[in-house]
């Protein structure tokens, strides 16, 4: 069996947008208040302008930590485990309703498509008390493989 041998590809941020559109499961990363890094795994979206878009509670520690310190990173996984990702880290917001409505409605689009009611959609959110986090990618690491390094690609 041929072995998979480790890559890095860098990318600009059309390339950056076009690898992480498709991809909607990724670890969300904020810093909690002692400085610890604070993971949570998340289904994400990306807006027509490219911000990352994540939906979530107020009372979620990821949203605390946003509201201390709007600075987070997100590692874009594939569907499948062992294939590509990249980390991306930027500044975050959140977005408390009802401004954050119609992004919530963004967010769903760019995961699912159409919804058959908008309107239930809406007042499912407010119901909810859904906020919207938008992190807009400053920062970016090439689109990583995992695998062998290339140094055994021969054996």
């Amino acid at each position: 069996m041929a072995r998979t041998i480790a890559s890095d590809t860098v990318v600009d941020r059309p390339g950056l947008l076009e690898f992480i559109r498709p991809r909607h499961n990724a670890v969300f990363c904020t810093e909690r208040a002692n400085g610890s890094p604070q993971l949570s795994p998340v289904t994400m979206g990306v807006d027509p302008d490219g911000t990352i878009m994540v939906a979530s509670y107020p009372e979620r520690a990821k949203v605390r930590n946003l509201r201390r310190r709007p600075c987070a990173t997100v590692c874009v996984l594939s569907d499948n485990f062992n294939e590509a990702w990249v980390q991306v880290s930027g500044t975050a917001t959140v977005t408390d309703l009802p401004q954050a409505v119609d992004g919530l409605v963004a967010y769903f689009r760019s995961i699912s498509g159409e919804h058959p009611d908008w309107d239930d959609y809406r007042q499912a959110m407010v119901d909810q008390g859904k906020v919207l986090i938008s992190l807009v990618p400053d920062r970016w690491g090439p689109i990583s493989r995992g695998g062998f390094p290339p140094r055994l690609s021969d054996r």
